[in-house]
């Protein structure tokens, strides 16, 4: 009888401690965080339009077709600029896009991102764009960026499009963690961020800055959809636009540049070389490795051209320009590394470097012996700070966090700037 009692309390304790162990503790939990600020699916898609010339506040990325600069007004949209005289530029218009970015043109078709979509604006009229075709969701992950003091919170995707972000005081109950203190929540949010007036459009591609995610080859677009996912999109049809390819790579992919049938990928580990003879579906031929930097890259068919930096989302790297030699394509190395101060774009023409190494100013070189580049400095445009250029037939276009430059090079040993569009100070 003894045993029995013994064996039926023990019974009892252990059937109470299971329950216990099903029993939750929650505990009140009060914090910031950015809330995120919906727009109905329906009412983004519904937003394109076009209106009269509009102040530069925040350039970004720029383009350049048919005597046409398009500059990005970051996450806005993109200014329409008649540049039929480079030393008297225009502003025609500005496209409304929320979310924009990045921009390429094929024809008489402007491509560009908006939040999430990829959208395809008839300009054969530029003063009457016509969106004809949308993708949606090619870019799922994309969102504005939050206060970066607090975490993100509540996030439902379903609900619309996240345009914006508040900082509000958030009471919520929680299960508590098995160890003292909170766990705040925390959704990381990635925002990849880490070119006359009555002219007509041609059939060809335009010419993108040394930053560009987008990059036409024929009727193809490539494009970083995610930092780790290349993507490749048939442009054929604006009105039908179709993933014809997705590539998914070990690295955090920030820049595209074509030369002929080679595709160049800046990553902030490295330069990557695709083969796009068969354009719809890229082929990897190289790659070239260095300490963790963000990185644009150029070529001219011999050498690559790579500015490394540090910055917000390259916290590792180096300041540096490197010359890498492609003659033997599927075996790139390292020529010489150059010091610079905290250098963005880049570009080239001919026997000449452009480098805008950020607060530094525009940096131009003779880049003709590779062994000899930061002896062969030719122009320093110094005391303000440059972001990305496009050369092209003697004329450089430069956006700046001051305005829109663009300069005379046909003789370069008497470089001149001959225009300047302002930036409205906020």
């Amino acid at each position: 009888m003894k045993n029995l009692i013994i064996r039926t309390i023990a019974l009892v304790f252990i059937a109470s401690a299971f329950q216990g162990c099903n029993d939750k503790t929650f505990e009140r939990v009060t914090y910031e965080a950015n809330v995120p600020v919906y727009m109905p699916f329906s009412e983004f898609r519904s937003s394109f339009a076009k209106s009269e010339p509009q102040e530069i506040t925040t350039p970004g990325k720029i383009y350049f077709k048919d005597n046409y600069l398009f500059v990005n007004e970051y996450g806005k949209g993109i200014h329409v600029i008649d540049n039929s005289d480079p030393s008297d530029p225009k502003k025609l218009a500005f496209y409304k896009i929320l979310g924009n970015i990045d921009m390429a043109i094929r024809g008489n078709i402007l491509f560009a991102d908006s939040y999430i979509d990829l959208v395809a604006i008839d300009i054969t009229d530029i003063n009457n764009p016509v969106e004809k075709g949308r993708l949606k969701n090619i870019f799922p992950e994309i969102v504005p960026e939050g206060d970066k003091w607090y975490p993100y919170s509540n996030v439902d995707k379903s609900k619309g499009v996240i345009v914006d972000w508040e900082v509000k005081t958030i009471t919520e109950e929680r299960e508590a963690p098995d160890y003292g203190g909170i766990l705040l929540r925390e959704d990381f949010i990635s925002f990849m961020s880490a070119n006359k007036t009555g002219g007509s459009i041609s059939n060809s591609a335009g010419f993108a800055g040394s930053m560009a995610r987008f990059m036409l080859n024929e009727q193809y677009l490539y494009l970083i959809a995610l930092p780790w996912r290349l993507k490749t999109v048939d442009v054929t049809t604006p009105s039908q636009l179709i993933v014809k390819d997705s590539i998914d790579v070990s690295r955090n992919m920030e820049t595209l540049y074509r030369m002929g049938n080679r595709l160049f990928v800046g990553t902030t580990t490295g330069m990557l070389i695709y083969d796009i003879n068969n354009p719809e579906k890229p082929v990897q031929l190289a790659k070239y490795d260095h300490i963790t930097a963000c990185d644009p890259v150029v070529s001219d068919g011999n050498y690559a051209y790579v500015t490394l930096r540090t910055g917000t989302m390259c916290t590792n790297g180096s300041n540096l320009l490197e010359v890498i030699d492609i003659s033997s394509i599927t075996n790139p190395y390292l020529v010489k590394s150059y010091p610079m101060f905290n250098p963005h774009g880049l570009g080239v023409d001919g026997d000449l470097l452009f480098v805008c190494d950020g607060n530094a100013g525009l940096k131009i070189y003779d880049k003709s012996d590779p062994l000899q580049i930061l002896n062969r400095l030719i122009a320093h445009y110094k005391d303000f700070n440059t972001f990305d250029v496009i050369p092209l037939d003697n004329i450089l276009m430069l956006v700046g966090e001051k305005g829109i430059y663009q300069y005379d090079y046909s003789d370069p040993k008497n470089i001149k700037q001959i225009s300047q569009l302002k930036i409205l100070d906020k």
